[in-house]
Parts: structure tokens; sequence; C-alpha cells
């Protein structure tokens, strides 16, 4: 059987909470496969916590990041920066991950080296391409580059036959977020920089950033969430705020003196895991988030108008609230005094994995390139329509 020489691409922070399963496993089957780690550090800082976090060294650092920089520069400087390592490397197959800059640049490196490449969580569609902005228009692109394609769902998997793409080279997976969590979340792990929080309050945790809801839809957001921290004593909200300059200044805006709105510094992953582990319900408009939560058992409020993950809204796992102040404060308060409502969000079945992902992504490249048995699917145990 012949080794396998697979390139890892990522750059950013939930890229490599994603990838990181993968590259462990690469590099604990040497006898397969011969694992080649390259970052772009689109986002700096917050990729180096998640490399640390996972241990992972990478064999090329593009450092790509600058102050200010615009999505024309990260696309042109991963561009530039991936053609020397894919002539020295030569790889069978190079695997970049969802929706970023970083992913879009980098499949269009390996096409114009003659190099395949592998889409994890191939297949995700709003089809909209300004919602979200510029990730659906990143993955679509990167899906019409691409040879293979790890879908996460068969609606994925359904998303990419509607667009002709080759059946026999779609492989319904699962989503990494979920392997990645068996690393990170642990029942004794304590937060660190958390403010005390009484036991007999509820926690809300919250993320924000996407660029479409910065500004006015944000800040209706936020008012909602003031309006239902005020008027129910045993609620906490926790929120790891963007380094966005413009996330940052409606959270202050709205949120500054009131005590119970804890503005934190963003988490590296282990932490923000476990938060989410130990969390009443999620509110985000992050799509991880919108993964990794059914997992842990927690609803999520989804503070979007549309979502490339709507399997959660079917299994029930996701509430799709949008931004209208009204509409987020009468979710926040059902998921608050409705038991049922909340029982029946929190014990839904988690459509996006089984932790099983990153083995059906190795076994599907073994497959393609050294051929045997086709590998066996995950099933999200949902209806196909």
């Amino acid at each position: 059987m012949k080794q396998l020489k697979v390139m890892t691409v990522f750059g950013t922070r939930p890229e490599a909470i994603k990838m990181a399963p993968i590259v462990l496993a690469l590099q604990q089957r040497p006898e397969k496969f011969v694992p080649v780690t390259v970052v772009t550090a689109q986002h700096r800082e917050m990729l180096d916590q998640v490399l640390a976090t996972f241990n992972i060294t990478p064999d090329y650092d593009l450092n790509v990041m600058h102050q200010r920089q615009t999505l024309t520069d990260v696309t042109t400087n991963v561009l530039q920066g991936m053609g020397p390592v894919l002539e020295k490397e030569r790889p069978d197959i190079m695997l970049v991950h969802g929706d970023t800059t970083t992913t879009l640049a980098a499949s269009l490196a390996g096409f114009y080296h003659h190099v395949a490449v592998g889409h994890v969580e191939a297949g995700l569609r709003t089809w909209d391409k300004n919602a979200p902005y510029p990730e659906e228009l990143n993955r679509q692109v990167t899906d019409d580059i691409s040879d293979l394609y790890f879908a996460p769902t068969q609606l994925s998997k359904e998303n990419l036959l509607k667009e002709n793409h080759p059946e026999k080279n779609i492989y319904i997976t699962g989503n990494t977020a979920i392997d990645a969590l068996q690393h990170t979340v642990r029942a004794e792990h304590q937060v660190t920089g958390l403010p005390v929080i009484p036991e007999d309050h509820r926690l809300i945790l919250l993320t924000m950033h996407r660029r479409e809801n910065q500004g006015t839809p944000m800040e209706r957001v936020f008012k909602a969430i003031r309006h239902v921290v005020e008027t129910h004593p045993d609620v906490e909200v926790v929120y790891p705020v963007h380094l966005n300059p413009a996330v940052q200044e409606v959270a202050h805006k709205v949120f500054n003196g009131l005590d119970r709105v804890h503005l934190i510094e963003p988490l590296e992953v282990v932490d923000f895991h476990n938060l989410a582990a130990q969390s009443y319900f999620i509110m985000t408009d992050s799509g991880g988030v919108q993964e990794e939560a059914p997992a842990l058992k927690k609803p999520v409020l989804v503070l979007r108008d549309v979502t490339e993950r709507p399997e959660g809204v079917q299994a029930g796992t996701l509430r799709l609230v949008g931004t209208e102040t009204a509409a987020v404060t009468g979710a926040m308060v059902d998921l608050l005094t409705n038991e049922d409502a909340y029982q029946q969000m929190a014990t839904a079945r988690n459509p996006y994995g089984d932790g099983h992902a990153t083995d059906r992504i190795l076994a599907a490249i073994q497959f393609y390139f050294n051929g045997g048995t086709r590998p066996v699917e995950f099933d999200s145990g949902l209806a196909r329509k």
C-alpha cells in the first residue's frame, strides 16, 4: 500500500481546532502517511493558542498576518507563500478546511501546482454569496477546485450533488469539531480568568463577531440581552469579546455598567470548550459553535437570519432567531422559563458528528489513492427530504 504525503493547510483559530484532530492522527500513523503541516497565520495570536493546546509544530509558517490586512492582502500573500512550499513538498493531496480566505487561496495554489485538493467540511451552503461574507463564496469556489469532498452531513452532500460534483468523490464523515472536543473537554477543568458566578445562577455564553452583524444588528442583540439580564436576576452572561475594534466598541457601549454581563478577553480553546460545557445555553453567530454545542447538550440561539448548518435546526438543537431585539428577547425568555422547550433542545441528537470524522477522512483518502473497500459513512439520523 502506497504511503501518502498529506499536507494540511490552515490559518485561523476555527480551522486549527477542526484540523488538529487530522494533524494528530496523521502523525500517529507513519506507516500510512507522511504529514506536512502548513499554517498561514491569517490570525496569528489565536492560531498560536490552538497550536500550543494541541502540541502541533507546523513544518511551514507563512506568517501572513499584518495590521489592518484586507481580504486581498490575505489572498495574495497566501497564494504567493504556498507556491514554493508546494513545489518543494509535492504532496499527494492537500487538505484545506471550511470557508476562510486561507482555504480559498491555498486551494487555488494547489490547483495551480496540479496537487489534489481535499475539502474538509465541504458542501455547506446558504446560497447567498453575501451571507456570510466572504465565507459563502470562499467555500463555493473551494468546492469547485477540490477533488475530494468530506461533507459533514447528508445535506452537505446533497448540496454538492446539486452543483454536479462527482458523487464518487463525496464522503459523509461528520464534523471534526466533534472529534476536537474529545481532546479539550474535561469535567474537572477550571476556566481561567472567569469572574466568580454564584452556583444558583444560570450562565449564558455569548459569541458574536461576524462582519454582517457588526454595527446595528449587533447593537439590537446586545440591547435584548441587557433587558433579559436586568429582568432575570439569576442570569449571568459571559462574552469573550472578539478583538475587532468594531465589536469591542458596541459591546462596551451597551454592556458597560451591567455587573452580570462579563466582557472578557478571547479564550484559548480548552477554556472556551469547557466554558461552553458549563453554560446553561449559548448564543452565537459562529459556525463552529453551532456544531460543538449540541455535542455538549447545550441549546443554541443562532444570531443570524440564515445558517449553512440547517441540520441543527431540523434536529432541534439550534433555534434561528436573527438579530431583531424582540425576537432575541423572546427566544431567551422562552429557554429561561419553559423547561420543556429547554429540555427538548438540550436532549436532541447531535446531527453533526460522533467523534470519528477524522478516521473516516483518512480512510477515504486511502481509498481514493489505494483502492479497496469504500469506507462506511456517517449517518446523522435525520430523514432525507
